[in-house]
């Protein structure tokens, strides 16, 4: 195998075990998944909303995820840990999800994309965008966008400072696809302009060397 399979197929690893927890920890909030090979083992890092339906009671959802990573992907002796979002509203993940369950619960498409951008907005976010796709109002497919801020699409500040997710829902009409994006607030903008203080000192100096 050379170099280039080698990280091709950890890729393609790694994104079949992301879908395999966000199917098997939907209700904890599930946000991402980092996996490490150390000496002792496979280190997997698992970040969630709810860290406590992740272990589950006495660690017994740990064990047992232990054990379908081990049989359905190989994993040599896995070592789970599990990781809070400290700030699940900054988490474009967590809140696709959100609005994917308000979804499945009844409520409306434009109530749920309202209530999940003033959450991301009052979390101290510079901008979102929530787009939702499908039968929204007819037969026909149709897409809605709503935005707050700013939302970098394109170059640096795009990929440094936007975190994207994409999830699904399943509805009567069929399936909706929500995409949401958040410009995080703790990153440098280039946007952003700083006014440097100039001292007394400097500033006599200055008319000093002008006279």
């Amino acid at each position: 195998m050379t170099v280039k399979d080698y990280f091709i197929q950890k890729g393609i690893q790694k994104m079949l075990i992301d879908r395999f927890l966000e199917q098997e920890l939907k209700r904890a909030g599930y946000a991402g998944v980092d996996i490490v090979r150390t000496p002792l083992g496979t280190r997997v890092t698992i970040y969630a909303e709810r860290p406590g339906m992740v272990i589950g009671r006495r660690g017994s959802n740990i064990r047992l995820l232990t054990e379908k990573l081990q049989k359905l992907f190989n994993i040599e002796n896995p070592q789970i840990d599990v990781v809070p979002i400290e700030r699940p509203e900054l988490n474009a993940k967590i809140m696709a999800e959100r609005i994917a369950r308000a979804l499945e619960r009844g409520v409306r498409f434009r109530r749920a994309a309202f209530i999940a951008l003033r959450q991301i907005m009052e979390a101290g976010a510079r901008g979102a965008e929530i787009v939702i796709s499908g039968k929204l109002r007819s037969e026909r497919a149709r897409t809605e966008k709503y935005t707050a801020g700013v939302v970098y699409k394109s170059g640096h500040p795009a990929e440094a400072m936007v975190d994207e997710a994409v999830t699904y829902a399943l509805l009567k009409p069929g399936v909706y696809g929500i995409k949401v994006r958040i410009t995080l607030p703790d990153v440098p903008h280039p946007d952003d302009i700083k006014i440097k203080e100039v001292s007394e000192e400097k500033e006599e100096k200055k008319e000093e060397g002008g006279k």
